[in-house]
């Protein structure tokens, strides 16, 4: 690793703020260049880039595999965010280490918490902190579409001279979030009522159950940070057993070390379960492909999840494209 990549201090944090500043200051922006659009989680930057079309050039500081609750901010991301026309995070204390550091960033820069748009009656109360909630509302599409509003606003009030055609190209979006949600839920309703049991890594899909009737379970709490202790372990491997619960999942942005010890220890128990696939849930997938947008990552996900648990997968996916594999 590069000294480029390490953490700063919040000392060196400001530091680098006040001189990057100073730099993006110096230069006018021409009204026709594209507006530098900064976002923290691939999630949003895919919302920012679908509604601000060529109008846009945009950076998401958080690439594939990569869990937000623990990213810390680095030295290129810094001068990123400074010479940004806009910032783009998610909040709801998503990005807790980056928190202080967009906040103070916002003096300078305009910055929107575009999670926070999802209105409070939507929210999942945190279990451990009061007055918090769960930030994964991106795997409903119904609940992603606030998010996506947000965007669109707040790209029109970083350049109101192009409103009608970031509004134009929200609304052709928003058309597919909507196909997306039906969609995924007639896949996931295929999938027998007893087997509806989604057991993962954290606890990244509270709102995936909550809309698809699923019952949900983390190793680990809302937060990556959060430690799974041997008594967590083996409670749900009890579970496993009693409930005869066929798959299991792992996640790309979390270690898989803990789902892995579940099928041990079922299996010492005369209890066969399969990893029943990779989700994506805090990251998307790689650059340049289908997994790599908003769509086909929930796609993805709606598609592995019933395959697994003895749904019916259709053959072509939201895409049209014939599935692989399935």
């Amino acid at each position: 690793m590069t000294s480029d990549a390490k953490p700063l201090t919040r000392r060196g944090v400001l530091a680098m703020a006040s001189s990057a500043a100073l730099v993006a200051a110096s230069p006018i922006r021409a009204q026709s260049a594209p507006l530098v659009v900064v976002a923290t989680t691939g999630m949003i930057a895919d919302a920012a880039r679908v509604v601000g079309g060529a109008e846009v050039q945009v950076q998401a500081l958080m690439g594939p595999g990569i869990d937000p609750h623990s990213y810390r901010q680095t030295r290129s991301d810094i001068v990123a965010l400074t010479r940004a026309d806009l910032v783009l995070w998610h909040g709801l204390y998503l990005e807790a280490q980056m928190q202080d550091v967009l906040l103070k960033l916002s003096n300078r820069v305009q910055v929107v918490a575009v999670g926070e748009a999802v209105p409070r009656d939507s929210l999942i109360a945190h279990e451990d902190y009061s007055g918090k909630f769960d930030p994964h509302v991106w795997m409903v599409p119904d609940l992603w579409a606030h998010v996506v509003r947000a965007v669109r606003d707040a790209l029109i009030t970083a350049a109101p001279d192009r409103a009608d055609l970031f509004a134009a190209n929200a609304d052709a979006y928003l058309a597919k979030l909507d196909r997306l949600g039906t969609y995924v839920a007639g896949v996931l309703a295929t999938v027998p009522e007893a087997s509806r049991v989604l057991l993962t890594a954290h606890d990244a899909f509270g709102y995936f159950g909550r809309a698809y009737g699923f019952e949900v379970m983390g190793i680990q709490g809302i937060s990556t940070e959060s430690e799974a202790g041997l008594s967590r372990i083996r409670s749900l491997v009890d579970l496993l057993v009693r409930r005869r619960i066929r798959a299991v999942f792992v996640e790309t942005s979390v270690s898989d070390r803990n789902i892995r010890a579940l099928v041990e220890g079922a299996a010492a128990r005369g209890h066969k379960v399969q990893i029943g696939g990779e989700l994506y849930s805090d990251a998307m997938g790689p650059p340049e492909t289908y997994e790599g947008t908003y769509m086909g990552m929930i796609d993805h996900n709606a598609t592995t999840i019933t395959a697994a648990l003895g749904g019916q997968v259709p053959p072509r996916g939201m895409d049209g494209k014939l599935r692989e594999g399935f």
